[in-house]
């Protein structure tokens, strides 16, 4: 596989710094441009996140030294030095679409892990797992903006990836409804409790935007592409309740779901034990060997313990049973930072270079 350059926007804040302690020592990407907001710009990286750092490991040596750039005001110097972005800002949702549209006008390629290009009909929305063939919308994409090489290919909101996975292998039994509550990290909202101490023995009941996200991303993975666009599924029909829960990281679901053809449990596991997607199957770096893993125990998974499993990349299940409401209930916990942020997001990169797009 082709070496890539590679740059990360929004490299100061939370996702920004996941990225680039995942990219350390990949073995196709290689960060050689940060850019992030104004106050950033013109300092070195290591400068900029003094008191500021909040991954266990410590800034890559070879990245402390770099100079910041303006994500805004340095584009064009940062398009024409790497291959392609990770894009990873904060900023308000109009200010990132034009943003990276701006890039990919630029010819350069944008994997984000931003909301902003979700709902856009041209734009890829992908757990590479789940529906790699979405990808096919890009041509489309690129006849629009008339560019050759520029993209927008976006991963879904970071609470799906816990649940969606596991309900995707099940699809084919008629899936009709979909209860979930989703019990969300702290760090999904760019926080640690030295941040947000009054997360300590505290839930709070409300997380703007994630309910309407949950019950209307999944249908767009599950869509279908028609005229160079992606239509939503019109089922399974979904409701959801989203909860911020005092964990540094990992989101755990609990899944309600009814089928037009009810699966047996022991079925329903031998779907999940032995799934594999295209990332499985090519290899890709960061692809977890087992993508999905469950657990019998009663009492797991539970998230300190599993949130790391195959890096972060995994997802695990736990407690399938049958309802008295629905068919069946289940929980579902993915680490939102890695699987559902930048992991995720690089795992799609990957799969887009796999594949030739980039």
């Amino acid at each position: 596989m082709k070496a890539y350059n590679v740059g990360v926007l929004g490299a100061t804040g939370m996702v920004g710094q996941r990225f680039i302690s995942l990219l350390d020592g990949h073995p196709w990407f290689t960060v050689t441009s940060v850019a992030a907001s104004p106050r950033s710009a013109g300092k070195s990286y290591g400068e900029a996140l003094q008191g500021r750092w909040y991954m266990d490991s410590p800034v890559p040596a070879s990245l402390r030294s770099l100079t910041v750039l303006d994500a805004q005001a340095d584009m064009k110097r940062m398009a024409g030095e790497v291959d392609f972005v990770f894009s990873a800002v904060d900023m308000k949702k109009d200010e990132i679409y034009r943003l990276e549209e701006d890039y990919a006008r630029l010819d350069c390629p944008v994997v984000s892990n931003n909301s902003a290009h979700r709902a856009t009909p041209d734009v890829p929305m992908v757990i590479p797992e789940v529906n790699p063939e979405h990808l096919g919308v890009i041509e489309s994409f690129r006849k629009r903006l008339g560019v050759t090489r520029g993209l927008i290919a976006v991963k879904s909101n970071c609470s799906l990836q816990s649940y969606v996975p596991a309900l995707h292998p099940l699809l084919d039994f008629g899936l009709e409804r979909v209860l979930v509550c989703t019990y969300q990290a702290i760090s999904g909202a760019s926080k640690t409790f030295e941040t947000w101490p009054e997360m300590a023995d505290n839930v709070i009941p409300y997380i703007g935007g994630e309910e309407e996200k949950s019950e209307q991303e999944a249908l767009k993975l599950w869509g279908t592409l028609e005229n160079g666009k992606n239509i939503p599924a019109s089922a399974p029909a979904f409701t959801a309740h989203c909860v911020r829960f005092p964990v540094s990281d990992g989101h755990m679901a609990a899944v309600f779901a009814s089928f037009a053809r009810k699966p047996g449990l022991d079925e329903i596991l031998n779907r999940w034990e032995t799934f594999q997607g295209v990332p499985q199957r090519l290899a890709l770096p960061s692809a977890p060997k087992r993508f999905l893993r469950y657990f019998a125990d009663p009492d797991r998974p539970q998230t300190a313990s599993e949130r790391s499993l195959e890096n972060g990349m995994a997802v695990s299940a736990g407690r399938l049973r049958e309802d008295t409401q629905y068919d069946i209930k289940f929980i579902c916990l993915s680490h939102n930072t890695i699987r559902g942020a930048a992991g995720g997001a690089i795992l799609l990169a990957e799969l887009l270079c796999a594949q030739g797009y980039m």
